[in-house]
């Protein structure tokens, strides 16, 4: 039912928008029209609606020009037709009236809104209420908390011509009724959902770091309770850091999967060669879409191989090293302050910066198994539907060869494709020990 009733205000307030920019159209053409302005059209009434979107503009108490920008962000993904009014052209230039603002997008065929657009639907030609609501919305707390983001085309464009487009959060509330809405991977939003259908059993790791990893679990399922019920927020900051560290392949990010699974919370790894940026400014805007994100859908963020941005700070040999410096720190604030799980990855604990060290609840070493554990991988890791060639020692193979879990897994696929290929469920001895030399290989090492 609230699905419903949401939906149909929804479509009332894109009616009333529309009903705006018409007015807007025909005032700054002299066109006839029995009104005067465009607020003399009464928005649709917020009080008994039902929904998270007519629930978030009461919570904000947001005014009619705030409505205008807000569903005007939206436009695009609900009803990108209602643009097709700004396609007509200026007979002296033969192209789009700039005033208006709109874009075309680059694959996108429709028109994209633009700071100018917003502001030319709020003042037309007045330049003096121009001005007022450029400073207005300016302050103003959807874009203050990049509710609504503003995207330039080109560092050289003026400010006016940003895009405006819902951020991920916005998006989470138009979805609304307990939906989710999942983000696109993109420059905008570096971070993939990372999930897995093994389970807790499969994740084969020293007791010791076993028993941190049960703390970390323990708290996401009660730390809030923990905070609240106990009243201990005024002297523990909320949030949860740890740094997972070790060779590659021993289960960091396996682990990371899992707690996400067996607590109910998704989980999102960053991809930290899109958010690190050449272009000054451009990194915190990234990080800050993933981070706004995240504090709304309270997921846990996994920071893989960590060290490309938490790492050891450079020397400041000139402005960009400053500058390069200033822009980690925020960062590394912005970590810091998350309430929710945050998850760094590294090969060495030595690469991380040791300020931000300390400020972790957790740092686990993730360990190459032992011949015990190494034999319970290989167990584990092959299916139930396969049968062993008779002279395969399981126990002698991870007894001889040092392998992660990781390059097990490797061995494993290739020893079940060799299988596939012959039209058997038969592993031969031979793949076994051909796929462990392929892993040595990529390692630099030689097989004895």
């Amino acid at each position: 039912m609230e699905k419903s009733e949401s939906s149909a205000f929804i479509e009332q307030e894109l009616s009333w928008l529309n009903e705006i920019i018409i007015t807007r159209l025909k005032l700054y053409f002299n066109h006839e029209t029995s009104r005067a302005s465009i607020w003399e059209i009464i928005p649709p009434v917020i009080s008994g609606q039902q929904g998270p979107y007519a629930g978030f503009i009461e919570k904000n108490a947001l005014s009619p020009a705030d409505r205008i920008c807000l569903m005007l962000s939206f436009v695009p993904t609900l009803k990108p037709q209602l643009f097709d009014c700004f396609n007509i052209r200026n007979t002296d230039t033969n192209q789009r009236f700039v005033e208006f603002g709109c874009v075309q997008g680059i694959h996108y065929h429709g028109l994209l809104p633009t700071f100018e657009t917003l502001l030319f639907i709020l003042a037309g030609d007045d330049v003096t209420e121009k001005t007022n609501y450029a400073d207005y919305f300016n302050r103003h707390v959807l874009f203050s908390r990049r509710l609504i983001l503003r995207d330039l085309m080109s560092e050289h464009d003026p400010a006016n011509s940003a895009i405006l487009s819902p951020s991920v959060q916005l998006m989470e509330i138009l979805a609304g009724d307990g939906g989710s809405f999942a983000p696109y991977f993109s420059s905008k939003f570096p971070a993939r959902p990372l999930v897995t259908r093994r389970e807790w059993k499969d994740l084969v790791l020293e007791e010791t770091v076993m028993s941190q990893i049960e703390e970390i679990k323990a708290w996401v399922e009660f730390g809030d309770r923990m905070l609240d019920e106990w009243e201990l927020r005024d002297k523990i900051k909320p949030g949860y850091r740890a740094l997972f560290y070790g060779p590659p392949g021993t289960g960091k990010t396996f682990t990371a999967s899992l707690l996400g699974k067996y607590t109910g919370k998704e989980v999102y790894c960053i991809d930290l060669s899109m958010i690190v940026s050449k272009y000054i400014g451009e990194t915190e805007k990234n990080l800050s879409n993933v981070f706004e994100a995240a504090e709304n859908s309270n997921w846990i963020l996994f920071f893989d191989e960590a060290d490309a941005l938490f790492g050891k700070r450079t020397g400041i040999k000139d402005a960009h090293d400053r500058y390069a410096n200033q822009e980690v720190s925020y960062l590394l604030q912005r970590v810091e302050d998350y309430k929710g799980l945050v998850l760094l990855s590294s090969n060495l604990k030595s690469n991380i910066d040791e300020a931000f060290a300390r400020r972790f609840q957790s740092i686990i070493r993730f360990p190459m198994p032992n011949a015990g554990q190494r034999e319970q991988l290989w167990k584990n890791t092959f299916s139930s539907k396969t049968i062993f060639e008779q002279l395969i020692d399981l126990t002698e193979i991870a007894r001889k060869y040092e392998l992660s879990g990781g390059s097990i897994l490797n061995v494993v696929r290739y020893c079940s494709l060799m299988s596939m290929q012959r039209n058997n469920n038969i592993i031969l001895n031979n793949d076994i020990l051909e796929g462990i030399r392929k892993e040595f290989r990529k390692e630099g090492r030689t097989m004895d």
